[in-house]
Order: structure tokens, then C-alpha cells, then sequence
């Protein structure tokens, strides 16, 4: 369905984002939803992917749209889901040996507290800024 669309016109993948329905109750667990736009019309379309939590897994869409790299990345790295084809899935924001994914709702609301660990990094622009 993708493929059909970018046929049609909508080269531009504006945004790729997933959803959590944990509490939703009625859906798969995830739903990952794209964002396109077509510039020659100015349409706009948004297509919801479900997907199981036993396998949360989809084809990538990189080769269609090259913005979708960083966002699969994204969505990876925070939800957990893979995206099956992608040239380099690999975590963006947390480290590579981090255990969880932060926007999944059954992530503890506070963290489990591994800020505490990571190194506090002082600036010397930062403590001016604090003296004034």
C-alpha cells in the first residue's frame, strides 16, 4: 500500500511514528503511522500499521523514502518495534546496552532510575551562567 502511494504522488514522508494502545484495548498493542504529503496536491495521507506485541515487526521503508532511516531509528530504539530490511537499525538516544524502551506506557512513569549513573558532565559555560 506504500509503494502505491509514493506512486501516486506522495514523495514525502513527513513524519513515522508508532503508538502504544496498551490501555486502548480493541487493537494490537502497536500501531506504527506514516505521515505523507504530496507536494503537487498538497493531499495529505496518514496510514496506521498494527502489530502484535509477540512480534513487533514491519518492512522498512527507507528504500522508498530516505527520511525514514532516522525515524525508524527512533521508533526502534523507544518502542522496541524492528523494522525488517532497514540498512542500519541501531539505537539513537540511549545507550547500546540499555534495557527497555522509554515510550512503551508499562515503562515505569518515573524511570528506573539509570539517569543516577550516567556522568554529570560539567561546562565551564554553564557554571559562568550560574555564578551571574
Amino acid at each position: 500500500m506504500l509503494t502505491e502511494l509514493k506512486d501516486d504522488g506522495f514523495h514525502f514522508l513527513a513524519d513515522l511514528t508508532a503508538i502504544d494502545n496498551l490501555t486502548l484495548g480493541g487493537f494490537e498493542r502497536f500501531a506504527v503511522s506514516y505521515h505523507l504529503l504530496s507536494h503537487k496536491t498538497t493531499e495529505r495521507a496518514t496510514v496506521k500499521a498494527y502489530i502484535s506485541e509477540e512480534k513487533p515487526s514491519l518492512p522498512s521503508v527507507e528504500s522508498l523514502w530516505k527520511t525514514a532511516d532516522w525515524q525508524e531509528r527512533e521508533v526502534f530504539d523507544l518502542y522496541g518495534i524492528k523494522f525488517e530490511g532497514h540498512p542500519n537499525l541501531i539505537r539513537i538516544m540511549n545507550p547500546d546496552d540499555y534495557d527497555g524502551y522509554p515510550l512503551r506506557k508499562d515503562y515505569p512513569r518515573l524511570g528506573r532510575k539509570e539517569r543516577g549513573d550516567f556522568p554529570v558532565i560539567d561546562r565551564p559555560i554553564q557554571k559562568k551562567k550560574r555564578q551571574e
